[in-house]
């Protein structure tokens, strides 16, 4: 299947999503599982703007409360594939960046500095995400990027063309700009309260994709997503997946316990790799940065403290990648030695952190960053 363009010339029509409702909306005994057609079909309506948004709400919330199957995930990630705007990069491998678009609220998000990082050690990455969405309504990579001065508004193709500069090598994309459908449901999703599918489907949407190889880095804390973030790699086309246990389901792994990552390469078996911080000298007193004045957490906080709160992220990231010792420093060591050791850039995460570090102190991921504010 050709996951670049529709993936047939069929039209959605309101009997579909009439069926699709019926099916999968008649309470835990009779609910029925929808085919990848009628996921997809369901999914395009709302797409389209054409699906009433009481029964958009139902069929979203019905599919989260029977539980996706991976052919109703399969269907809506198609829908949605289909509506993105895709552009190819002329960098040959490049690594997409999936954190969770409602963000952070326990901690300061620094994955909006990994790709500059992993872009100075030889692998173009870019982060995709939105301003603001729940049910989270943390802090995300827009607001921390912006904050920091990057033009956060570049189209696909701008940003593609970015990762394909030997000099610059990153970018991050807004949803806004690559699936426009897609972000025009957010008011729809914050009346909706609850998680939905869509809240695990976007983070698959693959706006840019390699000329060769295109890896995906994402997170997870619930122990069924591994398997259904690879079972939608494999369908999306990427060529690999690093699925990491990462803090508030990000992907960048805490800073005081074990960890592990979950990975999938075409023509491999998967597997799941434990990690260790402590085994790259990292000694915290937190699992992630913590907030700004003594903060536990920002759920609730108004939106002048969440961007308050991205400022000082905007702040502590550029300090990590001027090689200023911390927490902020060491997430983006351990994050990106984890990504060079799942593409098989080094033997052992050990001496891929020795490699980040070397490259973190040359000021490389530095520069690259500042060519972009």
């Amino acid at each position: 299947m050709n996951l670049n363009a529709p993936s047939s010339n069929s039209i959605a029509t309101q009997a579909d999503m009439r069926n699709c409702i019926q099916k999968v909306a008649t309470g835990p005994e009779y609910s029925k599982d929808l085919s990848f057609e009628e996921a997809k079909a369901g999914m395009e309506l709302i797409l389209r703007g054409e699906a009433d948004p009481v029964q958009a709400a139902v069929y979203l919330i019905a599919l989260r409360m029977k539980r996706e199957t991976h052919a109703e995930n399969e269907g809506i990630l198609q829908a949605i594939l289909d509506a993105r705007v895709h552009v190819i990069s002329n960098a040959e491998e490049i690594v997409d960046i999936g954190d969770p678009y409602n963000g952070q609220l326990r901690g300061l998000p620094l994955a909006p500095f990994i790709a500059p990082v992993l872009s100075a050690c030889g692998v173009p990455a870019f982060s995709h995400g939105v301003g603001s969405v729940g049910p989270k309504f943390g802090i995300t990579h827009k607001m921390v990027l912006d904050a920091a001065g990057v033009d956060v508004d570049r189209s696909p193709q701008q940003v593609a063309d970015q990762m394909a500069n030997t000099d610059i090598g990153w970018g991050y994309v807004d949803q806004s700009n690559y699936c426009p459908s897609l972000y025009a449901l957010i008011p729809l999703r914050e009346k909706m309260i609850k998680r939905t599918v869509i809240t695990t489907i976007e983070v698959l949407a693959k706006p840019i994709s390699g000329s060769q190889r295109t890896h995906l880095l994402t997170g997870f804390v619930h122990k069924a997503y591994p398997a259904i973030y690879a079972n939608l790699a494999r369908f999306a086309g990427y060529h690999s997946v690093a699925v990491v246990r990462g803090v508030e389901g990000g992907v960048i792994p805490s800073l005081q316990q074990m960890s592990r990552f979950y990975r999938y390469v075409a023509g491999s078996e998967d597997q799941f790799i434990e990690i260790e911080p402590t085994q790259l000298g990292i000694d915290q007193p937190s699992r992630t940065v913590r907030l700004p004045d003594g903060q536990k957490s920002l759920a609730g906080a108004s939106s002048d403290s969440k961007y308050a709160a991205a400022r000082t992220a905007a702040e502590l990231g550029i300090d990590a990648l001027k090689n200023i010792p911390g927490a902020a420093r060491d997430s983006l060591m351990y994050s990106a030695a984890i990504v060079l050791l799942h593409l098989e850039k080094f033997p052992n995460l050990i001496d891929a952190a020795r490699y980040v570090n070397k490259v973190i102190a040359s000021g490389d991921a530095h520069d690259r960053f500042v060519g972009l504010t």
